[in-house]
């Protein structure tokens, strides 16, 4: 039995202690904001945080996430959470989404990026850059998610 916390709530859940976090979530928890890309780390569909950081939880097992706190998107975008709430603001704003696939991972890596800078920080475009780069969006919307940071990041200064 793992114990895991998860958006602020306890969740026990009776799994291998291997099985990636995102099947806990998606299958077990019937979470499915997180989504599953490719499985093997590339694509940043499946980011979660893990103690505030982004992780990928298609490779994550839930052994690694004892005793942290897990945050999804359903989370970050509940409104509760101020930069969450600025960084989906801003991808609103700004018109990301095309398929949507990939959004809730490019908004939890948008989110942790913001939350690891210092205080009133205004990013520049290459910083955005490579903060976002782990994360493929194919629908291209690269251009509009870098305006959507750092427009995000103007608005928590």
């Amino acid at each position: 039995m793992s114990k895991l916390n998860i958006n602020g709530r306890e969740h026990a859940v009776d799994l291998d202690p291997g099985t990636p976090i995102l099947w806990t979530l998606r299958d077990t928890l019937g979470m499915t904001g997180t989504k599953f890309g490719c499985g093997a780390a590339l694509c940043g569909a499946c980011t979660v945080h893990l103690d505030g950081q982004a992780i990928r939880s298609c490779v994550t097992p839930i052994a690694a996430a004892e005793g942290k706190k897990i945050t999804t998107i359903e989370a970050v975008t509940d409104g509760h959470d101020k930069v969450g709430a600025a960084v989906h603001a801003a991808w609103v704003k700004h018109d990301v989404a095309q398929c949507g696939y990939c959004q809730s991972g490019q908004i939890m890596s948008a989110t942790a990026f913001l939350k690891s800078l210092p205080r009133g920080k205004r990013p520049s475009a290459a910083e955005i850059d490579a903060a976002m780069a782990g994360n493929i969006c194919r629908c291209g919307t690269y251009a509009r998610i870098r305006a959507a940071v750092a427009d995000a990041a103007r608005a928590i200064a």
